[in-house]
């Protein structure tokens, strides 16, 4: 499969890793330019490219960048992607952190996701935003395996989310189906499910244990 990878960072990195060595065709793009991807791209053998270009003929494009970054992605970047792309947002709102207040956000209430959603222009599927990047390396188990982790999906397309969580299937998790983008809250810093290595039930007890309001830490 065709993948498409914006950001390199350490989720981006090791989903670059995991891919490759699955034998998906996976170009990645960060901020800075090909360039800097050299070494990761010898490590793996994915093409770095442009960011503008990372989603050409994609099938699922992963948007792994920190969400005050968003705004700043290429003008139709999903343009020229596969029909049916599935579009993968691992991003997480630190306002005092590292993003800054983003009023829609604060204002309306809405997910992140879909915030994200509005600046791209496309649906998104919300994954891997509670993972630890290490753990795509260290902690793949087979279907069925006892220990196998599940990780939260939540979408509004149907079909992208069930080829993403096949995909996440063939990495080595199991899934649970977290609702749409406008129940992606449940997933987001601050809620029970957030970093929780655990099996999928315990991931649906951590999903349904959410609150809808957001720590005040985690307000701008």
């Amino acid at each position: 499969m065709k993948i498409g990878i914006i950001g390199a960072g350490h989720i981006g990195g090791n989903l670059t890793r995991r891919l490759t060595a699955l034998g998906h065709d996976v170009s990645v793009a960060n901020s800075r330019g090909p360039h800097t991807l050299t070494a990761l791209a010898e490590e793996t053998g994915a093409t770095p490219v442009r960011a503008g270009d990372a989603a050409r003929d994609a099938e699922i494009v992963v948007v792994t960048v920190p969400v005050k970054a968003v705004p700043d992605l290429p003008d139709g970047f999903l343009d020229h992607a596969a029909e049916g792309v599935a579009v993968i947002d691992t991003g997480n709102y630190y306002p005092r952190e590292r993003d800054g207040r983003i009023d829609e956000i604060e204002d309306e209430g809405i997910t992140e996701s879909r915030w994200t959603e509005r600046r791209i222009g496309h649906p998104v599927i919300k994954a891997f935003n509670g993972t630890y990047a290490q753990d795509l390396l260290d902690r793949p188990l087979p279907a069925g395996h006892p220990e196998r982790l599940a990780l939260p999906v939540a979408g509004d397309d149907e079909a992208a989310k069930a080829k993403v969580r096949a995909l996440i299937d063939e990495l080595g998790f199991d899934t649970v189906d977290a609702g749409g983008i406008d129940d992606s809250w449940r997933q987001q810093p601050g809620t029970p499910v957030y970093g929780l290595r655990a099996g999928a039930e315990d991931v649906r007890k951590a999903l349904a244990e959410a609150s809808p309001q957001r720590p005040e830490a985690l307000r701008g």
